[in-house]
């Protein structure tokens, strides 16, 4: 047995032996040095002849590696860099898409795998817990169920999602490395509620009103947005966080009119998990009262003698004039004109009755007023005098005048200084002063001028009188 052992040794040395040989020699024929050629033998003693050209410097012994050059490490460094980046795993590829919900809504969650060769799909929640291993549900939460299970696709189905779900969630694919890839779900949260608020109910009108609008409780931030009819107006926000919510509030500054009694203010939100979500404050305007006048009889605008004149007092304003009046401007009102309420009453019109006629009305915001001018013509009269203009207003009011008025008026005034004139004729012909002239009598006696007038006031009764006239 002893020999039978050492026997078999020797053959194992003897065996070694021939292989490391044999490897000796693939290595002598395959090492190449300048020069030499293959597997040529080399001596170290020998010198080159005299005068035969130096021998080239020597080259690295067969077998040594030869140093890399910088720039070749930094190419191979950047491509095992780019390679690292790669999926691998025999060309299976992870596919993931983020996901946008909005809370208490249905998220799905998706991995895909491109060019699946049956590896195992595992997705994790934000915690890294196992939801599905393959279509195994390890997790006790049944808001996630499977969807869909293939050896391509791993897609699960979360129902009433809150923001607690929020985050990202992983997808894993289990080959040689394993791959992971994450996507991330973003829960939105619709305004809870949206209100105006006013500083005051009730405006008069020119006065400045403050409307607030708040939006409260949305994740992300609303943008707040204010319109009055078809126009839109802007306003100052104020955002306010609290936890993971927003709440938005805008201020409108708005001078209001009597034009926008009952006019809509619109307060509209953009939100990405709303729609035309908008609330509306109507405005309520105080105003002092509207007046105007109106000739209901003659249905003509000429008004004759004997003619009947009924005017109508039309008032609007908010609230409801409780006073309205008539009155005559400048004179007391005719005994034979009945006034009912916001009705003026004339059953036969004579010349008297011309003036100006006033209808005032009041509420709790001011007074108004607006005045009709009568003009009563001839019943011949044809003419038809220019429409009566009746405005409101606080100071005077604008009358409209005939123009067969202001004929008269004109011929009045012409007939006046022409008789004026007439008169001052006759009073500078009265006051003229009388004088003689030389031809006088008195005036041959006399010695000078001054004995000569002398003479004539002294009323020497038998000279004669010379006048002279001027008119």
């Amino acid at each position: 047995m002893a020999s039978r052992s050492r026997s078999r040794t020797r053959t194992q040395e003897e065996r070694e032996r021939r292989r490391q040989q044999q490897q000796q020699q693939q290595h002598h024929h395959h090492c190449y040095q300048p020069g030499l050629g293959p597997s040529a033998p080399s001596s170290s003693s020998s010198s080159p002849p005299l005068g035969s050209p130096s021998p080239p410097a020597a080259s690295p012994p067969c077998g040594a590696l030869t140093p890399p050059s910088p720039s070749l490490v930094l190419l191979l460094l950047a491509a095992a860099a780019a390679a690292s980046l790669l999926p691998t795993g025999d060309g299976q590829n992870l596919v993931t898409e983020d996901v946008t919900v909005v809370e208490g809504e249905v998220a799905t969650i998706s991995c895909k795998v491109r060019n699946s060769d049956d590896s195992v799909i595992q997705l994790l929640n934000p915690n890294r817990q196992t939801i599905y291993f393959r279509d195994f549900r390890p997790l006790k939460d049944s808001r996630f169920q499977l969807v869909n299970f293939s050896s391509s696709e791993l897609r699960v189905s979360l129902t009433n999602v809150s923001i607690s779900d929020e985050g990202r969630y992983f997808c894993q694919l289990y080959t040689d490395p394993p791959q992971e890839y994450f996507m991330t779900i973003t829960v939105l949260v619709p305004p809870r509620n949206l209100r105006i608020e006013a500083q005051k109910e009730t405006t008069v009108e020119g006065e400045e009103i403050e409307l607030n609008c708040t939006s409260l409780a949305s994740r992300p931030p609303t943008v707040i947005r204010w319109f009055k009819g078809n126009k839109e107006l802007f306003g100052k926000t104020e955002e306010e966080q609290w936890s993971d919510m927003f709440t938005v509030t805008s201020r409108l500054s708005l001078k209001v009119k009597r034009e926008d009694d009952g006019v809509a203010v619109v307060c509209q939100v953009d939100h990405p998990a709303v729609k035309d979500l908008q609330t509306k404050y109507y405005l309520d305007v105080m105003y002092k009262p509207e007046v105007q006048v109106l000739q209901n009889s003659p249905a003509q605008p000429l008004t004759r003698e004997g003619d009947l004149l009924n005017l109508l007092c039309q008032v609007k304003g908010k609230p409801e004039p409780t006073d309205v009046s008539w009155l005559r401007v400048d004179d007391e009102m005719p005994q034979h004109v009945i006034v009912s309420g916001s009705n003026l009453h004339i059953n036969s019109l004579n010349k008297s009755d011309n003036g100006t006629y006033r209808c005032k009305a009041s509420n709790e915001v001011g007074m108004s007023f607006s005045d009709y001018t009568l003009y009563v013509y001839d019943t011949t009269a044809t003419t038809e005098p220019a429409v009566h203009d009746s405005r409101a207003g606080e100071e005077s009011a604008i009358t409209a005048v005939d123009h067969a008025v202001i004929g008269g008026v004109v011929a009045v005034v012409v007939f006046a200084m022409l008789c004026l004139l007439i008169i001052l004729g006759r009073y500078f012909a009265r006051h003229k002063g009388t004088y003689f002239t030389h031809e006088a009598k008195g005036a041959d006696d006399a010695a000078d001028a001054d004995t000569a007038i002398i003479n004539a006031e002294g009323g020497q009764n038998n000279s004669e009188e010379k006048k002279e006239y001027f008119i």
